[in-house]
């Protein structure tokens, strides 16, 4: 997986980038000397995706800042804001400039020429992609659970660069098989009208992978839970100890993919001393640290009943 925030280099990422630049420079040469116009929206696609790619590398790169006064919490959000500017760059220029080229050249078709040069970056170009979607499908497969849908994991992920890398990805792969499929329309019947509805099928492509996108990524940028699965080992946990009679409320919020917050309020049973609390209280919060390494900062608050009635004692923390 590319690595979040505070992790090693962004694999995934810097592959996408590399891929789209290369496609991209070949996609607008294929369009000039050809005169496609899904091949001139796919090139467009490629340029946004790079761009799109940079943004995320930023936001990767800022989010690991450390923790100051003005961000007590760090910046790990960082990444998901420039989640948003990709996922609603990639709604407004990519898809909307291929359906608006896709419509102006249904509107003044003109004939392909050369298509041949079509074919060959289009092949190059499904090559690259393909391997770019291979890595970020590999680096989604490490966090998928034993007998989870490749769609459940990809919506359960918090890591905005291998979803949305491999959401791009995806969109590229069938909008090159869109444009291959209007070149040879367009040359075999001789229709050229062929090659705009394949840029406008390019262009809704983007804009449906953009809105969900958007869906995922306005989730997260709202301070989305930690997985359920996790949740419930903490409570676990803390229900391991002896001297917890409940837990009352358990909140978690994601701040970046491995950085998470913990509010936890602890109920004892009666009678228990409070050095056997506080004791308790360091055991959970060390406990739930060695499992879930990605819970960097854990707020605990104890309550114990006497005589009946809670009585809160001082957070630890």
């Amino acid at each position: 997986m590319a690595e979040a925030p505070g992790g090693e280099s962004p694999v995934t990422i810097i592959g996408a980038i590399v891929a789209n630049l290369v496609i991209a420079v070949a996609k607008f040469a294929a369009a000039i000397f050809t005169g496609s116009s899904s091949m001139l929206a796919e090139a467009m696609h490629s340029v946004v995706d790079t761009g799109n790619e940079g943004l995320l590398l930023l936001g990767v790169r800022r989010s690991r800042k450390p923790a100051d006064e003005m961000h007590p919490f760090g910046y790990g959000q960082e990444l998901y804001f420039w989640s948003l500017v990709v996922a609603m760059a990639l709604f407004a220029i990519g898809g909307g400039l291929s359906f608006y080229e896709g419509v102006a050249h249904l509107r003044h078709p003109e004939p392909i020429e050369a298509p041949v040069w079509n074919y060959a970056v289009l092949a190059v170009a499904f090559l690259a992609e393909g391997a770019s979607w291979f890595i970020a499908l590999k680096a989604l497969r490490k966090a998928r659970k034993n007998g989870e849908s490749h769609f459940r994991a990809f919506r359960r992920s918090k890591d905005p660069s291998v979803y949305i890398v491999l959401a791009e990805d995806s969109a590229a792969l069938v909008g090159i098989v869109a444009a291959a499929a209007g070149v040879w329309l367009s040359v075999t019947f001789d229709k050229p009208y062929f090659d705009g509805l394949a840029s406008m099928v390019i262009g809704v492509v983007l804009i449906a992978v953009a809105a969900l996108l958007v869906y995922e990524t306005r989730s997260l940028i709202m301070g989305e839970a930690a997985d359920p699965e996790v949740v419930a080992s903490v409570r676990r946990i803390a229900m391991e100890e002896e001297a917890v009679a409940g837990v009352a409320h358990l909140l978690t919020m994601h701040f970046a993919p491995d950085q998470v917050l913990l509010n936890l309020e602890l109920r004892f049973r009666p009678g228990v001393p409070a050095e056997k609390i506080f004791s308790t209280v360091e055991r959970v919060e060390a406990r739930i640290r060695r499992v879930h390494p990605q819970i960097g900062r854990i707020f605990v608050e104890a309550e114990a009943f006497r005589r009946g009635d809670p009585q809160s004692l001082p957070q630890a923390g």
